[in-house]
C-alpha cells in the first residue's frame, strides 16, 4: 500500500469526535456550492458531491435540504475558503483549510490558538508546498471485479492509488482531476459514496510521546474552531 492508503488509515483515526461538527462543515460546503452553481444537484457537480458527503456521513435529509434553501435566500452570507500556514511546537508543518463569513475573526483565533500552543502563524506559501494537494473518491465495490483493470482503466487520469476499505474502493488523484474522474464514474455508472480533497504531507517527522502531546493540543484547538474546516499537519502517527 502506498503514501495515500498509510495516510487515510492515520486520518481516519482523527474524524470529527462530534456529530455537530462535521454536520457545521457539510452545511458550509453545501452554502459554498450553492452559492457558485445554484441549488439544483443535477447542473452543479460541486453539489451533488457535496450532498453525497451529506449521505455518507448519516447527515438526515432534511437537514440537507434545509441547508440549500438557506443557501438560496440571497440574506445568507457566502463563505469565504482561506489557507492558513505556519509551525506547531517542534517543526511540525500546520496547514489549515477554513470557510468563514468573517476573516478578521478567523485571523484573529487561529492566530491566539498557535500562541497559546508555542506554535506559529507563517505567512503565505511557507508550508503548503510541503503537502500533496490530492482528490480522493469512495466508490461502491458492486460494479467493481478488478482493482488492477480499475486502475488500469483510469491511467488516463493519473489516479495514484486504488485500494479496497470497509468504505467501499478508494481512489486516489492529483487534485485537478476531481472534475473529470467524477464524470468518468457517473458515465459508468459506477456509485460515488462520498469524494473530498486532502492534503498529504511529502514527508513526516516523527516525534515522542512528550513531544505529540505538544502538538495534539494546539491541532485540538484548531480543530475546535468552528471556522476550520481541515486541519493537516506533517508529524507521523
Amino acid at each position: 500500500m502506498g503514501r495515500a492508503f498509510e495516510f487515510r488509515k492515520a486520518r481516519k483515526m482523527k474524524r470529527w469526535s462530534a456529530m455537530a461538527k462535521t454536520f457545521t462543515r457539510i452545511g458550509k460546503d453545501i452554502v459554498m456550492a450553492v452559492k457558485e452553481g445554484g441549488p439544483n444537484p443535477d447542473t452543479n457537480s460541486r453539489l451533488r458531491a457535496v450532498i453525497q458527503n451529506a449521505k455518507a456521513a448519516n447527515m438526515p435529509k432534511d437537514n440537507v435540504e434545509r441547508a440549500i434553501k438557506k443557501a438560496t435566500d440571497k440574506d445568507t452570507a457566502n463563505y469565504k475558503e482561506t489557507l492558513f500556514e505556519g509551525y506547531a511546537p517542534h517543526g511540525i508543518a500546520i496547514l489549515l483549510e477554513t470557510a468563514t463569513d468573517n476573516n478578521n475573526r478567523t485571523v484573529a483565533n487561529v492566530r491566539a490558538a498557535f500562541n497559546k500552543c508555542d506554535g506559529n502563524l507563517g505567512t503565505s506559501g511557507s508550508v503548503v508546498f510541503m503537502f500533496d494537494h490530492t482528490c480522493n473518491f469512495t466508490v461502491s465495490k458492486n460494479n467493481i471485479s478488478d482493482l488492477e483493470e480499475l486502475e488500469l482503466e483510469l491511467i488516463d487520469f493519473e489516479v495514484e492509488e486504488v485500494f479496497n476499505d470497509e468504505e467501499g474502493v478508494i481512489i486516489y488523484a492529483p487534485f485537478e482531476q476531481f472534475g473529470s474522474l467524477q464524470s468518468y464514474f457517473e458515465d459508468n455508472g459506477i456509485e460515488i459514496l462520498s469524494s473530498g480533497f486532502e492534503r498529504i504531507p511529502t514527508t513526516t517527522t516523527k516525534l515522542t510521546e512528550d513531544q505529540q502531546a505538544d502538538v495534539e493540543k494546539l491541532l485540538e484547538k484548531l480543530e475546535e474552531d468552528d471556522d476550520v474546516q481541515n486541519v493537516y499537519h506533517s508529524m507521523e502517527m
